[in-house]
């Protein structure tokens, strides 16, 4: 329960500090839509998306209004797409997206996530069809988000499906060139993906979940940077580990109000509450951002010497302060560190600070990847599967989740500039190593095993 001085405080954040609901996202199972006939599959969907979700946007605006906080984005997240229309082809899957982006169009949704495929260990043939179809699918649409797990601590990596994305990525930049490539930022790759995320571009609802659940996502990097410099002016001396208490405790306040939300909303939807996505989740506003959270801990910038520890402390201090807050935490819950998105990482990798290495050697201790990093147009299929596989390789060996979105930017080199627009916000495009025809590794195909500490029964 809420104390008095808490509540005081909570509202400071909400007035002044950035705080808000980042996203309520509905889960809806489309299992029970299921038919070898794509009109009425696609019939099935439309009708069970919009009966659980024709009131999903005024519910939260209505629960965002009685408490004075405001719910930023709407969503839904569907069963992977790979497994309910697995009948279909990959032309027939590009028309189940496009139905799929006018079903949210008419519930008035930011984004409907689920246009996805689970391939850590194989390929079937609706996986199969899906990756085939995701280019198209993502250029043609604009509320459509896409994921595809390649890799798994249990299972290893699928480096064909590896190799299957990266021409997929090439193909939606291609495809989509007039805008930078801009469906590239609707797809995400990921080791270990989570069954309850409500962020995008990777949110799904697993196999394993309810009919619908609400799930809810709290962003506080603004308020969480505050409350450093609060304890920092009170006590210019403090230590890093009562620093850290600092970040645990205010990450407990948010999650909290996460909750209160979400379980509101679901309660008035009569649908099931789901979990607290606590991910640091920054804006390309100022007052917004991760970065500005390093340079309140006393680094110059994000990417310095240093950082990789700050991150790792920032990580596990939220997650702790989340787990206390909610017996129902999940999703990602720890710290994004995108960079387009967040307008101090941007400058730090204009400015030479951040560098690609840099940002994976970070990956290691965060909640996510190599997160909205555009690249040169002209990067090879083979250099992209190679950044996406060490990535996945961190992922697999830590047994946690690291993801990539990575985004090939048509006609533009190193160091140009790009503006995706909104919440994807502008970076500098960041210089990649180039893979040759000597790199046999990368396209040789097959699985890498799992690791040895995947042997837990």
């Amino acid at each position: 329960m809420f104390n008095s001085q808490e509540i005081i405080s909570t509202i400071e954040m909400v007035k002044n500090e950035h705080l808000d609901v980042r996203a309520v996202t509905l889960g809806i199972s489309l299992f029970d839509c299921i038919s070898h006939d794509l009109d009425v599959f696609k019939n099935n969907i439309r009708s069970k998306i919009i009966k659980n979700a024709s009131n999903l946007v005024s519910m939260c605006d209505a629960v965002g209004e009685k408490y004075g906080i405001s719910v930023v984005n709407k969503r839904i997240s569907i069963s992977p797409v790979a497994l309910v229309g697995a009948p279909f082809s990959a032309s027939q899957m590009v028309e189940i997206a496009l139905t799929l982006n006018d079903i949210a169009r008419e519930v008035n949704i930011d984004f409907l996530g689920g246009f996805s495929a689970l391939v850590e260990k194989g390929i079937a043939n609706g996986d199969r069809a899906l990756i085939e179809a995701l280019p198209e699918a993502l250029a043609r649409t604009q509320r459509i988000c896409a994921s595809v797990n390649v890799a798994s601590t249990r299972s290893g990596i699928n480096m064909d499906a590896v190799l299957d994305i990266s021409r997929a990525i090439k193909k939606a930049a291609a495809l989509s060139a007039a805008d930078d490539g801009l469906a590239c930022a609707k797809l995400c790759v990921f080791a270990n993906i989570p069954q309850d995320m409500p962020f995008m571009a990777g949110a799904y609802l697993g196999v394993g979940e309810a009919d619908a659940v609400i799930n809810v996502g709290v962003s506080g990097p603004g308020v969480v940077k505050k409350a450093i410099e609060r304890g920092l002016e009170n006590s210019p001396g403090l230590g890093l580990g009562e620093i850290a208490e600092i970040i645990k405790n205010t990450a407990c306040k948010v999650t909290r109000v996460g909750e209160l939300i979400g379980r509101e909303v679901a309660k008035n939807l009569n649908i099931r509450f789901g979990v607290v996505d606590l991910s640091l989740a920054p804006t390309p506003t100022v007052g917004d951002s991760i970065g500005e959270i390093f340079q309140t801990l006393g680094l110059t910038s994000i990417g310095v010497p240093g950082s990789t520890a700050a991150l790792a402390m920032l990580n596990d201090a939220v997650k702790k302060g989340g787990a206390f807050a909610s017996s129902h935490v999940g999703g990602l819950s720890g710290a994004f560190i995108p960079v387009s998105e967040d307008l101090n990482i941007a400058e730090a990798a204009a400015g030479g600070y951040l560098t690609i290495e840099k940002l994976e050697a970070m990956t290691c201790v965060c909640s996510v990847g190599l997160d909205m990093v555009p690249v040169p147009g002209d990067i090879s299929e083979e250099t992209l599967a190679g950044i996406i596989v060490d990535e996945m390789a961190i992922g697999m060996i830590n047994n946690k989740t690291t993801a990539t979105r990575i985004i090939p930017v048509p006609g533009k080199k190193a160091g140009d500039k790009v503006s995706f627009g909104g919440l994807l916000g502008e970076a500098a495009i960041m210089n990649v190593p180039h893979a040759t025809n000597r790199d046999t590794f990368l396209t040789r195909g097959g699985r890498i095993p799992a690791p040895i500490h995947s042997l837990k029964n």
